[in-house]
Protein backbone atom coordinates (compact mmCIF):
# COMPACT_ATOMS: atom_id res chain seq x y z
CA UNK A 1 0.00 0.00 0.00
CA UNK A 2 1.34 3.91 -1.25
CA UNK A 3 0.57 5.05 2.48
CA UNK A 4 2.70 2.32 4.10
CA UNK A 5 5.83 3.13 1.82
CA UNK A 6 5.06 6.53 2.29
CA UNK A 7 5.97 6.80 5.82
CA UNK A 8 8.42 3.79 6.02
CA UNK A 9 10.88 5.17 3.90
CA UNK A 10 10.50 8.60 5.84
CA UNK A 11 10.49 6.68 9.50
CA UNK A 12 13.91 8.19 10.75
CA UNK A 13 12.86 11.88 10.21
CA UNK A 14 9.34 11.45 10.65
CA UNK A 15 9.56 12.10 14.89
CA UNK A 16 11.45 14.86 14.67
CA UNK A 17 9.67 16.69 11.39
CA UNK A 18 6.01 16.30 12.85
CA UNK A 19 5.71 18.59 15.62
CA UNK A 20 1.73 18.99 14.65
CA UNK A 21 1.74 15.27 15.18
CA UNK A 22 3.64 15.91 18.83
CA UNK A 23 1.21 18.76 19.77
CA UNK A 24 -1.91 16.80 18.72
CA UNK A 25 -0.94 14.17 20.74
CA UNK A 26 -0.14 16.10 24.07
CA UNK A 27 -3.59 17.79 23.17
CA UNK A 28 -5.31 14.29 22.90
CA UNK A 29 -3.83 12.73 26.44
CA UNK A 30 -5.03 15.78 28.05
CA UNK A 31 -8.57 14.57 27.48
CA UNK A 32 -8.11 11.60 29.43
CA UNK A 33 -10.03 11.21 32.30
CA UNK A 34 -8.65 8.59 34.74
CA UNK A 35 -4.39 8.34 36.01
CA UNK A 36 -4.69 4.42 35.23
CA UNK A 37 -6.11 2.32 32.35
CA UNK A 38 -5.01 -1.36 32.70
CA UNK A 39 -4.73 -2.22 28.87
CA UNK A 40 -4.33 0.43 26.65
CA UNK A 41 -4.44 0.59 22.61
CA UNK A 42 -3.02 2.81 20.82
CA UNK A 43 -3.93 2.45 16.86
CA UNK A 44 -1.36 4.27 14.70
CA UNK A 45 1.33 4.54 17.26
CA UNK A 46 4.00 5.26 14.80
CA UNK A 47 7.55 5.86 17.17
CA UNK A 48 5.19 6.19 20.38
CA UNK A 49 4.32 9.89 20.94
CA UNK A 50 1.58 8.72 22.68
CA UNK A 51 3.08 6.18 25.22
CA UNK A 52 5.93 9.15 25.63
CA UNK A 53 3.17 11.70 26.46
CA UNK A 54 1.38 9.14 29.05
CA UNK A 55 4.48 8.53 30.91
CA UNK A 56 5.18 12.05 30.88
CA UNK A 57 1.51 13.06 32.35
CA UNK A 58 1.76 9.95 34.94
CA UNK A 59 -0.97 7.94 33.38
CA UNK A 60 -0.45 4.29 34.72
CA UNK A 61 -1.07 1.31 32.71
CA UNK A 62 -0.47 -2.89 33.18
CA UNK A 63 0.20 -3.29 29.25
CA UNK A 64 0.28 -0.94 26.59
CA UNK A 65 -0.50 -2.55 23.03
CA UNK A 66 1.29 0.08 19.83
CA UNK A 67 -0.26 -0.96 16.82
CA UNK A 68 0.85 0.30 13.48
CA UNK A 69 1.03 -0.99 10.16
CA UNK A 70 4.98 0.15 9.28
CA UNK A 71 7.74 -1.73 10.63
CA UNK A 72 10.24 1.10 10.43
CA UNK A 73 7.84 3.27 12.93
CA UNK A 74 7.63 0.35 15.24
CA UNK A 75 11.24 -0.05 15.55
CA UNK A 76 11.48 3.79 16.76
CA UNK A 77 8.46 2.65 19.24
CA UNK A 78 10.16 3.12 22.95
CA UNK A 79 10.81 -0.52 24.29
CA UNK A 80 9.30 -2.15 27.51
CA UNK A 81 8.26 -5.09 29.45
CA UNK A 82 4.95 -3.63 29.40
CA UNK A 83 4.51 -2.74 25.74
CA UNK A 84 3.44 -5.06 22.96
CA UNK A 85 4.07 -4.20 19.41
CA UNK A 86 1.76 -5.35 16.68
CA UNK A 87 2.55 -4.74 12.74
CA UNK A 88 -1.27 -4.69 11.89
CA UNK A 89 -2.95 -2.96 9.17
CA UNK A 90 -6.31 -1.43 10.28
CA UNK A 91 -7.81 -1.85 6.79
CA UNK A 92 -7.78 -5.48 7.34
CA UNK A 93 -10.36 -7.74 9.28
CA UNK A 94 -7.40 -10.43 9.79
CA UNK A 95 -5.66 -7.50 12.37
CA UNK A 96 -8.49 -6.66 14.50
CA UNK A 97 -9.09 -10.80 15.24
CA UNK A 98 -5.63 -10.39 16.67
CA UNK A 99 -6.80 -8.13 19.10
CA UNK A 100 -8.05 -8.26 22.73
CA UNK A 101 -10.58 -6.09 24.79
CA UNK A 102 -8.40 -2.54 26.06
CA UNK A 103 -9.89 -0.43 28.95
CA UNK A 104 -8.61 2.44 26.37
CA UNK A 105 -7.97 2.96 22.80
CA UNK A 106 -6.42 5.82 21.76
CA UNK A 107 -5.59 6.94 17.87
CA UNK A 108 -3.67 9.94 17.20
CA UNK A 109 -3.14 11.20 13.78
CA UNK A 110 -3.62 7.95 12.12
CA UNK A 111 -7.39 6.99 11.02
CA UNK A 112 -7.34 9.78 8.41
CA UNK A 113 -5.80 7.27 6.83
CA UNK A 114 -8.29 4.27 6.44
CA UNK A 115 -9.27 3.11 3.27
CA UNK A 116 -12.83 3.05 4.63
CA UNK A 117 -13.20 4.54 7.67
CA UNK A 118 -16.31 3.19 8.74
CA UNK A 119 -15.39 -0.65 8.07
CA UNK A 120 -12.28 0.39 10.66
CA UNK A 121 -14.09 2.63 13.42
CA UNK A 122 -16.92 -0.41 13.44
CA UNK A 123 -13.82 -2.65 14.75
CA UNK A 124 -12.28 -0.75 16.63
CA UNK A 125 -15.74 -0.18 18.28
CA UNK A 126 -15.91 -3.76 19.21
CA UNK A 127 -12.69 -4.36 21.32
CA UNK A 128 -13.29 -1.81 24.15
CA UNK A 129 -15.55 0.93 25.43
CA UNK A 130 -13.79 3.90 25.95
CA UNK A 131 -11.73 5.34 22.99
CA UNK A 132 -9.77 8.77 21.92
CA UNK A 133 -9.05 9.77 18.40
CA UNK A 134 -7.33 12.90 16.92
CA UNK A 135 -8.23 12.36 13.15
CA UNK A 136 -6.81 15.15 10.64
CA UNK A 137 -9.39 16.53 8.32
CA UNK A 138 -9.24 17.32 4.24
CA UNK A 139 -9.27 20.88 5.74
CA UNK A 140 -5.33 20.03 6.10
CA UNK A 141 -3.42 21.77 3.75
CA UNK A 142 -6.44 23.24 1.88
CA UNK A 143 -4.60 26.23 0.40
CA UNK A 144 -2.01 24.09 -1.15
CA UNK A 145 -4.49 21.23 -2.26
CA UNK A 146 -6.90 24.86 -3.89
CA UNK A 147 -3.49 26.31 -5.43
CA UNK A 148 -2.38 22.93 -7.00
CA UNK A 149 -6.10 21.21 -8.11
CA UNK A 150 -5.78 18.67 -5.71
CA UNK A 151 -8.47 16.61 -3.80
CA UNK A 152 -7.52 15.95 -0.47
CA UNK A 153 -6.74 11.99 0.13
CA UNK A 154 -8.60 12.34 3.77
CA UNK A 155 -12.14 12.43 4.74
CA UNK A 156 -13.90 15.81 5.04
CA UNK A 157 -14.94 16.31 9.31
CA UNK A 158 -18.57 16.24 8.10
CA UNK A 159 -17.77 12.05 6.76
CA UNK A 160 -15.73 11.84 9.74
CA UNK A 161 -18.41 13.07 12.40
CA UNK A 162 -21.17 11.35 10.49
CA UNK A 163 -19.26 7.69 10.34
CA UNK A 164 -17.95 8.34 14.12
CA UNK A 165 -21.85 9.08 14.97
CA UNK A 166 -22.53 5.67 13.61
CA UNK A 167 -21.11 3.41 15.56
CA UNK A 168 -20.14 5.64 18.86
CA UNK A 169 -21.76 7.59 21.52
CA UNK A 170 -19.10 10.99 21.60
CA UNK A 171 -18.46 14.55 22.48
CA UNK A 172 -15.87 16.29 19.80
CA UNK A 173 -14.42 19.55 19.22
CA UNK A 174 -12.26 21.03 16.19
CA UNK A 175 -8.99 22.42 16.41
CA UNK A 176 -6.58 24.42 13.43
CA UNK A 177 -3.06 24.11 13.46
CA UNK A 178 -0.44 26.09 11.76
CA UNK A 179 3.15 25.05 11.11
CA UNK A 180 5.51 28.02 10.04
CA UNK A 181 8.19 28.14 7.25
CA UNK A 182 11.23 30.01 6.14
CA UNK A 183 10.43 29.72 2.92
CA UNK A 184 8.00 27.78 0.04
CA UNK A 185 10.96 25.73 -0.59
CA UNK A 186 10.79 24.80 3.43
CA UNK A 187 7.28 24.19 3.46
CA UNK A 188 7.54 21.54 0.54
CA UNK A 189 10.70 19.82 1.85
CA UNK A 190 8.53 18.88 4.88
CA UNK A 191 5.30 17.60 3.17
CA UNK A 192 8.01 15.55 0.98
CA UNK A 193 9.82 14.12 3.96
CA UNK A 194 7.22 14.12 6.92
CA UNK A 195 5.11 11.25 4.93
CA UNK A 196 1.53 13.49 5.44
CA UNK A 197 1.31 13.11 1.75
CA UNK A 198 -0.24 9.14 2.51
CA UNK A 199 1.35 7.59 -1.28
CA UNK A 200 -1.24 10.62 -3.41
CA UNK A 201 -0.75 12.01 -6.29
CA UNK A 202 2.30 14.13 -5.74
CA UNK A 203 2.79 17.93 -7.12
CA UNK A 204 4.08 18.16 -10.39
CA UNK A 205 7.08 21.20 -11.67
CA UNK A 206 4.15 22.95 -12.71
CA UNK A 207 2.76 22.74 -9.16
CA UNK A 208 5.53 23.55 -7.13
CA UNK A 209 6.29 26.46 -9.32
CA UNK A 210 3.19 27.91 -8.87
CA UNK A 211 3.24 26.81 -4.98
CA UNK A 212 6.70 28.83 -4.82
CA UNK A 213 5.62 32.00 -6.47
CA UNK A 214 2.07 32.42 -5.06
CA UNK A 215 1.43 30.95 -2.28
CA UNK A 216 -0.03 33.48 -0.18
CA UNK A 217 0.97 32.22 3.59
CA UNK A 218 4.44 31.16 5.32
CA UNK A 219 2.54 28.64 7.08
CA UNK A 220 0.64 25.20 6.20
CA UNK A 221 -2.83 24.81 7.52
CA UNK A 222 -4.15 21.74 9.94
CA UNK A 223 -7.40 21.00 11.22
CA UNK A 224 -7.82 18.22 13.73
CA UNK A 225 -11.37 16.42 15.13
CA UNK A 226 -10.77 15.44 19.57
CA UNK A 227 -13.00 12.76 20.13
CA UNK A 228 -14.09 11.06 23.19
CA UNK A 229 -16.46 8.37 22.65
CA UNK A 230 -18.02 5.48 23.98
CA UNK A 231 -19.12 2.44 21.91
CA UNK A 232 -22.78 2.06 21.31
CA UNK A 233 -22.15 -2.21 21.30
CA UNK A 234 -21.78 -1.03 25.17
Amino acid sequence: MNIVKEFSRFANSYETLNSIQKYVAQELISLLKEKRYPKILDIGSGGGSIYRELVKRGVFFDTFTAFDFSKSMLDLHPNSSKIEKLCLDFNSKDSFRKLLRYDLVISSSALQWSLDLDFTLKEISRVSDSFYFAIFTSNTFKTLHNMANIKSPIYSKDTILDIVNRHFIFNSYIKEYKLYFNSAFDMLRYIKRSGVSGGKRHLTVKDIKRVVERYPFDYLEFEVIFIEAKSKLG
